[in-house]
């Protein structure tokens, strides 16, 4: 099998990304792989993962979210999104189940921070994005500050405090939505403390 339209054909039924056993299942051999590789139409993301290389798509979201389909847009990276921080993460933050299987954030490449987060509350805020043309699974506004508060001693006081800026002059924030959110998430004190002087 080396045919390389007959093997984007399959790519794409695979969403762009295809493991081993799925590759091996569509009859596309070691062999054939290499052939792909070396022709520079697949490229291996992680073990026993390749993915379709698009020239017009070389975002390093649309390798994000075939990987951790279930993964959730977050902390850094949301703020980065909304512009509540200025500095671009060297790694995509992204939430999932803390039954996850761990060793799945174990890559080269695309660095990855995992929150292992509780099923009751994973979904809480979840809405849709879009970066660079891709969309993606996101926490909205008021998800993101809740968990900077909830994160708070971990992180960088001066994204801290830029994103909680950030958040209070932002016109279209919901503080009735910040405030059922806090709730589930166990940081209603931390609102009323933290963001209820600015307003």
């Amino acid at each position: 099998m080396r045919d390389i339209t007959t093997a984007k054909e399959i790519f794409e039924q695979h969403g762009g990304i295809m493991k081993t056993s799925e590759l091996s299942k569509e009859k596309i051999y070691y062999a054939d792989v290499a052939y792909l590789i070396q022709a520079g139409v697949i490229e291996k993301v992680r073990t026993g993962y390749y993915q379709w290389i698009d020239p017009d798509n070389q975002s390093e979201a649309a390798t994000v979210i075939r990987l951790f389909p279930d993964g959730i847009l977050c902390m850094d990276t949301a703020l980065r999104h909304y512009g509540y921080s200025d500095r671009t993460p060297v790694q995509w933050h992204i939430a999932v189940s803390k039954y996850s299987n761990r060793t799945r954030f174990k890559i080269d490449y695309p660095f990855i921070k995992p929150y292992y987060v509780a099923p009751e509350i994973l979904e809480i805020g979840l809405c849709e994005q879009e970066i660079d043309g891709n969309k993606v699974r996101m926490y909205d506004k008021e998800r993101v500050i809740c968990d900077c508060l909830r994160y708070r001693n971990k992180m960088d006081k001066e994204v801290f405090n830029k994103a909680i800026q950030g958040y209070v002059s932002d016109t279209s924030k919901s503080i009735p939505k910040l405030m059922e959110y806090s709730v589930p998430l166990r940081c209603q004190k931390l609102v009323k403390d933290l963001i209820g002087v600015w307003l």
